[in-house]
């Protein structure tokens, strides 16, 4: 589906704004200022009146240090300046009819997202209990910051927001990933200093040359230069135009400078020249969308603008014969004593009243309709633009019969073959991206390494960064593609994050071990969706996050230990509660892996992190018990079990994870032949085993002892991830004591697979070792000895010979038929780099 066009866009004005429309934005400014500065500072009285009705005792009083929050709570230094660039957003998309969305950079700058709302009245539509009158505005002034009010952000309870901004670095990344697929939508971007001094927004000036003007729609960098950060000067407002000049050239941009607010030149004159350099800058973006539309396809200078003002702009210029406007002491509370100080309060009361209030409200506490006559109607409006509620537009995706994938198990027996599980999932979603046009890749140079080069037969890489005549080297790149590569996982979450938010699909894959890079960008995002599904029910569910982490911490042969960490689960549990907004998912094998897409590309309001190697292994499941074994979480493979039942088993081995799977199917084989009865259970889904006392949608104790038995049936436990995860997560169910954990250890090297398990105590040999130590230690004294003592051979062997002992690398499941000649492609049976 394609996004949805709004408005006639990119239609210039051909004609200078009128001063009547300036004079309207002036008021929206002074307006939003006021409101901004309201809901920082008071809690009651919103008007200032002289003859305000006290709502606790009914008496008659003038403003006063009464009306003054106790806790004064929010950021006003890069408010006013936000505010500024609201009402001249404003006043372009009203003139233009062009479909636009605002990201604010300065996540500071909450009070003038939420003012903004109420200002072109989305914020009543989905708040009506913030009435158009004195007691609605005295709600909206106090909710700010305050006990069962709202966040001091730009945050997903305010329409119009796709961007927090509460961590810094990720405007750029949201507004490009907005405007992919999207020809129609101008993201405005605006830019902190401080923000602009992140790793991550500094790379992200870069996504410039990974759009196309002809299918994507255009980003409008705005480059906010107030000076300072909370205690110190910013470096870019710090340095030269001309410095500044030759950095964002660099970058690919035309920077277009203005500066205000440091002399005396009065409001409408500032308003006229922004307002002219705005018009200047949407001409040549229309330029740039025709040239595109008649086929030019060399790669565009996007305008941009850097725009200089006081910190803290319109607010009293000392405050206690210290510099407060254009100094870092306007970032928080400029009048920190407001309440407690006449002093202080009465400085509060001149700065409300220099906006002129009287002018903006009528006495019964609504905005004028002058003051709003200017800006946009519908669906045109910042707070209703449905790219800003992505949920409205998004529809489901066209989704294959992952039956197509499947490996024969049914044919050829449980443990056949040697597959790539990630190739598996990349194949089915190259068939998924063919089917959609709203559907994605990301990856930081990853995508063939993490086995989802099938892609690349439907579509190529999307690249505007020039090329060379070397067609073995750029064969891939195209100026259109649905797939992206940028060497930054937070550029691949943060594009992604954005496609869906406003309404489509994807999925990016990264290393295992780096995913770690955005374990922020990922809290953020769950603290978003966990919002919206508590407390914001106008905001329509959005496409799942999917992340397909490969090159996992069992398998890396070539980059070693520092490539080796597995606890990204751990940050997805912090957010395991009753939002349900994270999945962590550990298919054993490829047709496991093929349920795990289909259910991932169906889901909604959630970040689902998909643990799947890239390395051929055998598999163990058919697709239709790979679909059953999903819907509950776990299964009992029966087909594995040595034991006839759970009662008659000596003790349980259950895996989660793809290496760790396989190990233990190898050490219930090495049990079997000893007689040792073996109940054996996969699982896939990680959280269904979570407590109930954490997961309401997790299976119930009843049923866990059905899969694990009480506290008198020994339990090992084979996980993909550190064991103390197990331990965290199973705290009080039922026989947990009898559970012994085997799990990633922290010890690795670039070293073999068998050395690699040996190190974390994961290989077969160890694990059958521990499952006698808990049956019966002392009658398999001599087996365990024996055991432990190959152990050690079979390292030998490896630093002897480089590679891994035949013991290891020829095991196959019993009843597993033998792959016939021809059968397996190269690919297949060939183990693919980590790189």
């Amino acid at each position: 589906m394609s996004q949805p066009v709004i408005g006639t866009p990119w239609k210039k004005l051909n004609a200078p704004v009128s001063a009547e429309t300036l004079e309207g934005v002036e008021k929206y400014w002074r307006c939003a200022n006021y409101l901004s500065v309201g809901q920082i500072y008071l809690r009651s009285n919103p008007l200032m009146k002289k003859d305000w009705v006290d709502e606790k005792t009914g008496e008659t009083r003038d403003f006063g240090r009464p009306d003054v929050k106790h806790r004064l709570v929010g950021h006003w230094g890069t408010t006013p300046g936000v505010n500024f660039l609201f009402g001249h957003v404003n006043r372009l998309i009203a003139d233009h009819q062009q479909n636009a969305i605002f990201l604010m950079g300065p996540g500071h700058g909450g009070p003038a997202g939420t003012a903004q709302s109420l200002l072109d009245g989305t914020y009543r539509e989905i708040r009506p209990d913030i009435t158009d009158d004195e007691a609605g505005l005295q709600k909206f002034f106090r909710q700010f910051s305050y006990p069962g009010g709202i966040p001091s952000h730009f945050a997903p309870e305010t329409p119009g927001s796709i961007h927090e901004g509460g961590e810094l670095g990720y405007t750029l990344s949201h507004a490009y990933g907005a405007v992919m697929d999207n020809p129609s939508l101008l993201a405005v971007a605006v830019v902190g200093d401080g923000e602009a001094e992140t790793a991550a927004l500094a790379t992200s000036w870069q996504s410039n040359k990974l759009v196309n003007p002809k299918t994507d729609g255009i980003v409008l960098p705005i480059l906010h230069l107030n000076g300072y950060k909370i205690a110190n000067p910013t470096i870019l407002a710090r340095i030269s135009d001309e410095e500044l000049t030759k950095f964002f050239e660099g970058m690919g941009y035309k920077p277009h400078f203005f500066m205000a607010g440091f002399d005396n030149e009065p409001h409408m004159s500032i308003h006229a020249r922004f307002a002219t350099l705005l018009e200047e800058v949407f001409n040549e973006i229309c330029d740039i969308k025709t040239k595109a539309e008649t086929g030019v396809e060399t790669r565009p200078v996007y305008p941009m603008i850097i725009f200089r003002t006081p910190k803290g702009w319109t607010c009293p210029k000392h405050i206690d014969g210290k510099k407060t406007e254009d100094s870092w002491r306007a970032h928080q509370v400029p009048l920190a004593s407001a309440k407690d100080t006449h002093e202080h309060f009465r400085v509060l009361r001149a700065w409300l009243r220099s906006y002129m209030p009287e002018e903006l409200f009528t006495p019964e506490g609504q905005i004028r309709p002058e003051v709003t006559a200017f800006m946009p109607k519908g669906d045109l409006r910042i707070g209703a633009n449905p790219n800003a509620n992505g949920g409205k537009v998004r529809q489901p995706l066209t989704l294959p019969d992952i039956h197509a994938h499947e490996v024969p198990v049914a044919e050829k027996g449980h443990g056949w073959g040697s597959t790539e599980a990630a190739r598996v999932f990349g194949a089915y979603t190259a068939d998924v991206l063919a089917a959609n046009d709203d559907f994605r890749i990301f990856g930081p140079d990853e995508t063939a390494s993490n086995r989802l080069q099938d892609a690349y037969k439907v579509t190529k890489k999307q690249w505007e960064a020039g090329y060379h005549a070397d067609a073995d080297n750029d064969d891939l790149l195209a100026t259109s593609g649905k797939v992206i590569e940028q060497l930054s996982e937070h550029q691949c979450e943060g594009f992604l994050e954005a496609y869906l938010l406003t309404g489509r699909h994807g999925v990016w894959s990264t290393y295992e071990s780096f995913v770690h890079v955005v374990d922020s960008m990922v809290n953020q995002h769950c603290k978003w969706l966990e919002a919206t599904v508590r407390e914001i029910p106008w905001r329509e569910p959005i496409a799942g996050l999917n992340i397909l982490l490969s090159s996992h911490v069992w398998r890396q042969d070539h980059n070693g230990f520092s490539h080796q960490d597995p606890g990204f689960i751990d940050l997805l549990l912090n957010k395991a509660n009753d939002t349900h907004v994270v999945n962590a998912y550990y298919p054993c094998d490829a047709n496991m892996a093929l349920a795990v897409a289909e259910r991932c590309y169906q889901s909604t309001n959630c970040v689902n992190a998909i643990f799947c190697g890239k390395q051929p292994a055998p598999t163990f499941v058919t697709v239709d018990e790979a679909k059953a074994e999903l819907e509950e979480g776990l299964a009992v493979w029966d087909w594995a079990c040595t034991a006839d039942s759970l009662e008659d088993a000596d003790l349980v081995i259950a895996s989660c994870g793809d290496v760790p799977t396989m190990e233990a199917l190898a050490a219930t084989d090495l049990l079997r032949k000893l007689g040792v009865k073996v109940w054996f259970v996969n699982v896939v889904d990680l959280l269904k085993i979570q407590s109930v006392a954490d997961n309401d949608q997790a299976i119930s104790d009843e049923r866990f002892v059905e899969f694990f038995g009480d506290e008198n049936k020994p339990v090992l436990f084979c996980f993909h991830a550190y064991e103390g995860t197990i331990h965290r997560i199973l705290w009080d169910r039922p026989g947990v004591k009898s559970f012994r954990v085997h799990g990633y250890e922290e010890k690795g090297s670039t070293t073999t697979p068998y050395d690699m398990l040996r190190l974390n105590n994961m290989d077969r040999w160890e694990l059958a070792s521990d499952a006698l130590r808990l049956v019966d230690a002392d009658k398999y004294a001599d087996q365990i000895q024996t055991w432990e003592d190959f152990r050690e051979e079979a390292f030998r062997f490896a630093v002897d010979e480089g590679y891994d002992h035949p013991d290891f690398t020829n095991w196959v499941w019993p009843d597993a038929a033998a792959a016939t000649d021809g059968e397996l492609s190269a690919t297949q049976m060939t183990a693919g780099d980590n790189e």
